[in-house]
């Protein structure tokens, strides 16, 4: 007897039980994991009270950072090529800021009522100056108000209705952040807040989206041993669009004192695993925390500040997280150096893997269609941040294309040409 004719054919009645019971899988796993979604994500997000917000915030930013960079050249050419400092101070002149929250939470503080009020008219304002294109404006803008704990809620939902009624209702690119996650069921509430801001402001339903922030331990794992903000981005989806670590009060949170808090800390490593496991295919960006540490003072202090920074930025690029925040105009210097430093030295590999996945010759690595997909994400985010440009991409690999890409991304991967 052959081979052939020993292998046993599932009967038709048992194809079809089996499929019975995977249709629903099927169904669940692609509506709970579509896809990552790195299009449009920004490269950070920068916070400013709302004390000191106006609509030149960006402009003036920028402008503050390139003084920086001028005093601070030799730390520059330092810590990454010529090519790189050059797009990145030409992207200080032009759109120094992709992503800004007016910040009416932990880097505002308490205020009076009346005060608060009034800042947060003044914040709606802002918002709709920058929704009118203004050449300087953040791509991307929004407000971070008081959270949904009892202390603080009533508080927190008061300046979300003041900053939307100033601005006339929600601007194009607005997405606001709710600190402090604690439980999903707030996830819940923020979803009633969206729709009955959308009902009142006659915008349609899905408008207005949010942002999590991860800052408390019980937002990792809550009481029922599971991971709250898992159950909180499938509660939250399609509005979600991201989940912001928060340094600080998770160290302190976790009993870690001041001189320690960091990114880079371990207990901070093992938040934004659990954030990056989580959100991974959901399409929910995620975004690290902050450093404390600002490049002002004595000159030595602003080039050690000048070197921690981008060395945490390129930490957090090396470990897959392409957002992080920023809190000084002297960020922006580190921010752009790291990220462009960071895609135009992993762009020539990337391109070379994928010119002989396209070709189907396989080089001195045999990339699978996954790695295909990871490949594309190097191009793909590295043009998103001016790091370079499809024609130096070509010019290393004449085959990945703009189309070529966006047809690995249509297949999931597979070769379609």
């Amino acid at each position: 007897m052959s081979a052939g004719d020993s292998l046993r054919i599932l009967a038709p009645a048992v194809r079809g039980r089996i499929d019975d019971l995977l249709g629903p899988v099927d169904a669940d796993l692609a509506a709970w994991y579509p896809g990552d979604d790195p299009v449009g994500q920004p490269a950070h997000t920068v916070y400013v009270s709302a004390a000191d917000a106006g609509a030149g915030t960006a402009r003036e930013w920028g402008e503050r950072a390139l003084a920086l960079a001028a005093d601070s050249a030799h730390v520059l050419a330092e810590l990454a090529g010529e090519q790189a400092v050059d797009i990145a101070l030409a992207r200080l002149r032009t759109n120094p800021i992709e992503d800004l929250r007016i910040d009416l939470e932990d880097g505002y503080g308490w205020r009076p009522d009346d005060v608060e009020d009034a800042h947060a008219r003044a914040a709606g304002h802002t918002l709709r100056a920058w929704s009118a294109d203004d050449a300087h404006a953040p791509r991307s803008f929004g407000v971070r108000a008081k959270g949904l704990g009892a202390a603080e809620r009533d508080r927190g939902l008061r300046t979300l209705e003041l900053v939307l009624d100033a601005a006339g209702g929600i601007p194009d690119g607005f997405v606001f952040t709710v600190p402090k996650l604690r439980d999903v069921r707030q996830v819940d509430a923020v979803i009633v807040l969206c729709e009955e801001f959308e009902r009142v402001h006659g915008v349609p339903a899905g408008t207005l989206r949010f942002e999590l922030q991860i800052e408390i331990p019980q937002a990792v794992l809550g009481p029922d041993g599971t991971a709250t903000l898992a159950r909180a981005i499938h509660r939250g989806r399609p509005r979600l669009s991201g989940l912001h670590y928060g340094t600080y009060d998770y160290s302190a949170a976790c009993g870690i004192v001041s001189a320690h808090q960091s990114p880079a800390h371990p207990a901070a490593d093992h938040a934004k695993a659990v954030m990056q496991a989580a959100a991974a295919q959901t399409g929910v960006w995620l975004s690290d925390g902050s450093t404390q540490v600002l490049p002002t003072g004595s000159p030595d202090n602003i080039a050690a500040a000048l070197r921690r920074h981008h060395g945490l930025v390129v930490r957090s690029l090396e470990r897959g997280i392409y957002q992080g925040w920023d809190m000084h105009p002297g960020h922006l210097v580190t921010r752009w150096l790291a990220v462009v430093g960071f895609f135009r030295d992993a762009m020539p590999g990337a391109a070379t893997r994928l010119q002989a996945y396209f070709e189907r010759s396989g080089g001195d690595v045999a990339d699978e269609p996954a790695t295909a997909m990871s490949l594309s994400l190097v191009i793909e985010r590295g043009i998103a941040a001016g790091a370079f440009t499809f024609g130096e991409v070509t010019a290393i690999a004449p085959l990945v294309t703009a189309p070529a890409l966006g047809s690995l991304r249509a297949g999931g991967g597979a070769l379609t040409g």
